[in-house]
């Protein structure tokens, strides 16, 4: 099972999550976010990231030139959009995508069919919320290129087994306060996760 850390805000979590085992990392791009990160300081922690972990931005309702810019004045490795979009524009973004279904009822998880996708639960706020998905909405649904997000935590992760998904992102499950994280649950959360 891969693991993305989202809402790094600072180096020492962000190190400390690639040390319990995390795949990726998550950058919130979003000024409205309690865990909204400056591509100043979004580069410097990713200038001292090692190679093979995932450095992944998350954008919402930002336009296709703004969302170029920050990702190569950073470096991220992949764009998340947390919006409605077509696959044309998906493929006009100049880095790797993985759009995000921000699910109202089962029917929603067959968006994007060919794409790898992160799957949360929909609010009006975006991301972070706590909020979990109905895991009866999967029986039978082919989740091999699904992340699964929304109210995970270290002990409730356990409940994926089984289901066949691609990764699981957290946010809200691992943190002390918004944008800082329990190193404790994040160790607890990748080691759990793993072990499925």
């Amino acid at each position: 099972m891969r693991v993305k850390i989202c809402g790094i805000t600072n180096l020492k979590d962000a190190l400390h999550a690639v040390a319990c085992g995390a795949d990726a990392l998550g950058f919130v791009f979003y000024p409205k976010s309690p865990r909204y990160i400056t591509p100043d300081k979004a580069r410097h922690i990713i200038d001292h990231l090692p190679p093979f972990v995932a450095r992944v931005g998350l954008f919402v309702d930002e336009g296709l030139e703004t969302i170029d810019t920050i990702a190569r004045y950073t470096r991220i490795s992949r764009v998340q959009v947390h919006f409605d979009v077509d696959e044309e524009s998906l493929d006009a973004i100049k880095r790797p995508v993985l759009p995000v279904i921000r699910a109202k009822d089962p029917s929603d998880l067959y968006k994007y069919p060919d794409r790898y996708k992160l799957v949360d639960v929909y609010s009006e706020r975006f991301g972070g919320t706590g909020e979990r998905l109905d895991l009866s909405w999967f029986e039978g649904v082919d989740t091999s290129k699904m992340i699964l997000a929304g109210g995970l935590t270290p002990e409730n992760v356990s409940e994926l087994k089984g289901m066949g998904f691609y990764g699981v992102d957290v946010s809200s499950g691992v943190e002390s306060i918004k944008g800082k994280k329990d190193p404790a649950k994040v160790e607890a959360f990748i080691r759990n996760a793993k072990a499925l």
